[in-house]
């Protein structure tokens, strides 16, 4: 939205003016000029859901999706002095962010900072310097656009067609730490690929962090859903989804898995479309699902897995302690401090503790080998 405008004259008041001013040719023409001008402020007031070939975003300017539900444009979390191209609930306060473009790759400077459709790709440049692309091959680059769907999917498609087209290059195939309904976590059994949820790295850094969400790469068709840290260490498993549902069902929200020979995914949808729910992959390696209560203005949490903080393998780094019933749930050993209290303050305790005073071994090659 570029111009908002409010006019809030009393009615007898304004046509009273109207009447007086038309009375002179030259104040009439001004009259005119003022209501050209007014109607023009109102309509850009308006916003759209698209960024076409001859518009771009900058500074405040973002696209809102048809609906009003979901909003894309520039914004810096937290007290970060960096800035990146996201799309957030527009009606939700404080901001919830529910997918970031250039997660890897923030700015740091606002000026000469373009989001564009150039050759047929959304991209985003910097003084020219290109910071973020779709990185598609797009046989209709003068008529393409890129739109924010009313369920929150940025989609690149060919302007010259109706907005129910497919696109050719979709947000909800690159997923960053939220699962929408509507949107797929998958495994592609040909090109032996994934669509999987990260965590930001804290609350102040949406670039990958710790925690994921998986589905199998079993060929043989198992059904299991995986929380992994690091890629690597299985600290969660759902176990087969034929015996086992990963996320109870809810008046609210409605999961499935679907196997076949080409892909494994899994979908959710809402029983009430006009709900706000999102399912989000946490910086405190928890997946935790939740809807939003307009009433309370608050999101209402239905449940996180595993259940306990204390389950999420190695949140709390090496020397330290995870106590579920303390706050916080994490503290250094005697004798360690926080390898990072910066780190720690935002969340993110992975670096975990170190000693406040150096091992005095000396040159002992007893205590070295002991010790080390």
């Amino acid at each position: 939205m570029l111009i908002e405008l409010s006019l809030s004259l009393p009615l007898p008041f304004l046509w009273t003016t109207v009447a007086m001013i038309t009375k002179k040719p030259s104040c009439f023409c001004l009259l005119v000029l003022f209501f050209v001008c007014f109607s023009i402020n109102i309509n850009l007031s308006q916003g759209t859901d698209s960024i076409t070939a001859n518009q771009s975003l900058s500074g405040s300017r973002t696209i809102v999706s048809s609906g009003g539900t979901f909003e894309l444009g520039f914004f810096k979390p937290g007290n970060s002095a960096k800035y990146y191209i996201g799309i957030w609930y527009k009606t939700v306060s404080p901001r919830t962010i529910v997918w970031v473009a250039n997660r890897e790759t923030p700015i740091s400077d606002m000026n000469s900072v373009e989001l564009k459709i150039s050759e047929g790709n959304l991209v985003l440049t910097q003084s020219q310097v290109l910071i973020w692309s779709t990185s598609v091959n797009s046989k209709t680059s003068n008529s393409v656009v890129a739109t924010l769907g009313y369920d929150g999917n940025l989609v690149l498609r060919d302007g010259s067609k109706h907005k129910s087209t497919e696109g050719f290059w979709q947000s909800f195939d690159h997923p960053t730490d939220t699962f929408f309904p509507g949107g797929k976590l998958s495994y592609d059994k040909r090109t032996k690929t994934k669509k999987i949820l990260i965590s930001w790295k804290n609350f102040e850094d949406p670039a990958p962090g710790l925690f994921s969400l998986e589905l199998a790469m079993d060929p043989n068709g198992s059904h299991d859903c995986f929380l992994i840290r690091n890629r690597t260490v299985r600290y969660w498993t759902s176990g087969d989804w034929n015996s086992y549902h990963m996320m109870r069902q809810s008046y609210i929200i409605n999961y499935t898995y679907f196997d076949n020979v080409n892909e494994t995914y899994l979908t959710y949808s809402l029983y009430k479309p006009s709900t706000m729910s999102k399912l989000v992959m946490e910086v405190s390696g928890l997946l935790t699902a939740a809807s939003w209560l307009e009433n309370t203005k608050e999101w209402n949490q239905h449940w996180s897995l595993p259940k306990k903080q204390c389950e999420v393998y190695g949140y709390c780094g090496p020397f330290s302690i995870c106590n579920q019933y303390s706050s916080p749930f994490y503290f250094c050993l005697p004798g360690f401090v926080e390898s990072s209290e910066k780190d720690w303050n935002m969340k993110d305790y992975s670096g975990g503790c170190m000693r406040k005073n150096n091992l005095s071994c000396g040159n002992n090659p007893f205590l070295i080998s002991l010790f080390f």
